[in-house]
């Protein structure tokens, strides 16, 4: 469906919108989308699988965006805290609102952690607002989409994570009756063969049983879908390259984080050694961390996570320095639907974009907390709805607040 972008620039046109209320309202010539205002940030922490931290961005237009923030404590704090700095801002100004941010904040931890995190949530409420004052979905923000559905992979979980059979079967389910085609489980599990964890070394035992889960796993589903597996950073250099050498007769489509995220000398040497391809990313902050990963050779895939790496503008930069690198991005998710529409608006933008991730499929009401669906048959259909494209349910967001939360004011 074809759109007139010119009118943005009629001196004659009449913006037309919607208030808080639905209610529709127009901006006059003299009053275009380039003098609104942002006059209040405001954030709610909806307690689902992790403690989800929404963020409303309000304008004097009666209009607000909604992103999220990745969770975590101390969050809110410092979306209060840079508030006065955004109130009067244009906020079509992502870029220079998202640096003014980071300069602001710089004594506060805006290269890396926590700030970061809370700056990503007010950076994808910008997105939203932005794609809804010029009427265009987020992606054309980006610079326009190479896909209409982007694709999620599922990460799964079982009563005895540690039963390869019981994986096995899981693995199945969610294929055969959830429609997935991409899973993930995780291997930093129990074996009955541990001595001391703390030393991250894994007996030849361990190794073995880590092995028999990926072999029932991919044995089982077989070229029905593509099965990651996640070790959340648990592993020392040298038990990392023998389980990776262990499973490169599997089709295993990467394993993930399997060594501590510091020291990106160890990373590479990983990555180096086997052919069992090797991703990571979720704990690295904004464009420069990511791009260190990726110029020393240290991943076969670049997992950023968009709401704590700073935003949909940073992975979409981090997704161009990994495409000169040839290297795909899977997004890690672990966030509500705000989040992930988020991450599947950049996937549609980016021409290395391999999956996105969905953490809640055992959360029954994940769904509800927005309008209409978002995930359908294992893949996530980019809408052309302005800004990011879902709206928030507030009778379901009430429902499930964190306790001691109170909704937002949208007065």
């Amino acid at each position: 469906m074809s759109r007139d972008y010119g009118s943005l620039h009629d001196p004659n046109a009449e913006y037309t919108m919607r208030n808080l209320s639905g209610e529709t309202m127009g901006l006059t010539a003299s009053r275009g989308p380039r003098d609104v205002e942002i006059t209040d940030v405001q954030t709610a922490m909806v307690d689902g699988n992790f403690p989800w931290t929404l963020v409303r961005v309000y304008t004097d237009a009666g209009v607000a965006g909604t992103g999220e923030a990745y969770w975590g404590a101390g969050v809110p704090e410092l979306i209060e805290r840079m508030t006065p700095f955004l109130v009067g801002e244009n906020p079509l100004d992502i870029d220079r609102l998202y640096e003014h941010l980071v300069q602001k904040m710089s004594g506060e931890g805006s290269v890396e952690g926590v700030t970061v995190t809370a700056i990503s949530g007010i950076e994808l409420a910008l997105h939203d607002l932005a794609g809804k004052l010029l009427e265009i979905p987020a992606y054309q923000l980006l610079g326009g989409k190479y896909r209409d559905a982007v694709r999620v992979y599922c990460d799964c979980h079982t009563e005895s994570e540690a039963d390869p059979e019981a994986c096995a079967d899981e693995a199945e389910r969610v294929v055969e009756d959830l429609g997935y085609d991409a899973l993930k489980f995780d291997l930093d599990v129990p074996s009955g063969h541990e001595k001391d964890r703390a030393n991250r070394h894994l007996r030849p035992g361990e190794i073995r049983h880590k092995t028999s889960i990926v072999e029932a796993v991919t044995e089982r589903v077989r070229d029905r879908a593509d099965v990651a597996f996640d070790c959340h950073w648990t592993f020392s250099g040298g038990s990392a390259k023998r389980l990776a050498a262990a499973l490169e007769d599997y089709d295993v489509w990467w394993l993930e984080d399997p060594v501590p995220p510091e020291n990106l000398d160890v990373q590479r040497q990983v990555t180096e050694s086997t052919v069992t391809p090797i991703a990571a990313g979720e704990n690295r902050y904004r464009v420069t961390e990511h791009r260190r990963l990726l110029e020393d050779g240290a991943v076969d895939i670049v997992a950023p996570d968009l709401p704590k790496v700073g935003g949909m503008r940073e992975t979409r930069k981090i997704a161009d320095v990994a495409n000169q690198y040839y290297v795909p991005v899977a997004m890690h998710n672990v966030a509500s639907p705000v989040g992930t529409m988020a991450s599947a608006q950049v996937a549609a933008a980016i021409p290395n974009a391999l999956a996105v991730e969905y953490h809640s499929y055992e959360l029954g009401w994940w769904s509800d907390l927005v309008e209409g669906e978002v995930i359908e048959d294992g893949y996530i259909q980019v809408p052309e709805e302005p800004g990011l494209g879902v709206t928030l349910d507030m009778d379901t967001v009430a429902d499930h607040l964190v306790d001691g939360e109170e909704l937002f004011d949208e007065a």
